[in-house]
């Protein structure tokens, strides 16, 4: 590992290159700036700097185990005090053969289906390792680089306006042809209301069923592949959203429960406020983790609340577009 001075640690203090100090050790964090719970301006802010008092502040902002554990995989180097003319710049990622030997859980270089598949986890290790955020370059092999399955494990953002829009599109023009736009508008804003309560009663009830987690392979298999893997590798841009094949398994019943509690013309307009507002929540999730939040303070309020959910507290924190439910079921993350 490489020694740096104060002198060369100070240069990297901007976006496109920030290193910190913490314990005499020195971490390239420009990766992370975009995901850290509390912004990415604060850490510009102390960019180049010693930041280990402030990272033990308990008034300003103290970071938790879990975060100095994600911190550890970013260290490229100590402190010196030996001046070094070459000042190459270099990034050491994740060793996935060093993390699984050092915590006895997945192997990130193989299929994490197949670990899981029939694996021998107490249910403490699970949700202990599961719940340790862990950082690679590279998407992580679900089914395997080469698996024919492998592809639908995968999904870019873009992927979810592209394929729900039209359908939204039709379920309104369905709606209006057997009704008023009046009952249309209704049948939607109903859609978009119920989503928003589902999505809380989703991510807190079935996503973070961590308490009621049956202590089974089988259950750590289904946890995971709904939501445990985002936990695990929160910065994997291609597991932030849902795969549309997992959209239709999960929307299902919902499309069941419209047309068997309204009549056609509402729940054609329900199922379209529904979705409409799955895609804002999808669309808005990965733009919390993956983009620059600049002028919406509200988005910006929100990238540092679900951050601080995976960072801090997951077992708070559920709303992804707003607090509301958070409020109402006195769930908010204090941060």
């Amino acid at each position: 590992m490489r020694a740096f001075t104060a002198k060369q640690i100070l240069k990297h203090n901007n976006s496109k290159s920030a290193w910190v100090i913490v314990d005499e050790k020195i971490y390239n964090i420009t990766e992370f700036m975009q995901d850290h719970p509390g912004g990415e301006d604060l850490i510009l802010d102390h960019a180049g700097t010693d930041i280990t008092e402030l990272m033990k502040d308990k008034l300003q902002h103290e970071h938790s185990e879990a975060a100095y554990s994600l911190l550890s995989e970013y260290c490229i180097g100590t402190v010196c005090d030996v001046d070094d003319s070459k000042e190459d710049e270099y990034y050491v990622p994740t060793d996935p053969v060093l993390d699984h030997k050092a915590n006895g859980f997945l192997d990130l270089t193989q299929p994490m289906f197949f670990q899981l598949w029939r694996s021998k986890f107490s249910k403490q290790l699970y949700l202990d390792q599961v719940h340790k955020p862990r950082y690679l370059p590279d998407p992580a092999p679900y089914f395997g680089h080469h698996h024919v399955l492998e592809p639908l494990t995968r999904t870019p953002w873009y992927l979810v306006p592209l394929v729900w829009i039209p359908f939204v599109i039709y379920q309104l023009y369905q709606s209006s042809l057997l009704d008023t736009l009046k009952t249309t508008a209704h049948g939607f804003g109903t859609g978009i209301f119920t989503w928003t309560l589902l999505e809380y009663t989703l991510h807190r009830f079935l996503f973070h069923m961590d308490d009621n987690l049956p202590d089974h392979w089988f259950a750590f298999l289904l946890h995971f592949t709904l939501h445990g893997i985002h936990h695990y590798l929160p910065m994997d841009k291609y597991r932030l959203v849902f795969p549309p094949v997992l959209t239709c398994i999960v929307g299902a019943p919902v499309i069941m429960f419209a047309h068997s509690a309204f009549m056609p013309s509402f729940a054609h307009a329900f199922i379209a406020g529904a979705w409409a507002a799955y895609i804002c929540y999808d669309c808005t999730h990965y733009f919390l983790h993956h983009a620059s939040i600049g002028a919406p303070a509200h988005l910006k309020e929100m990238k540092k609340y679900h951050l601080a959910h995976h960072y801090k507290n997951y077992e708070s924190g559920y709303g992804i577009t707003s607090k509301i439910w958070d409020y109402v079921f006195s769930t908010v993350l204090e941060y």
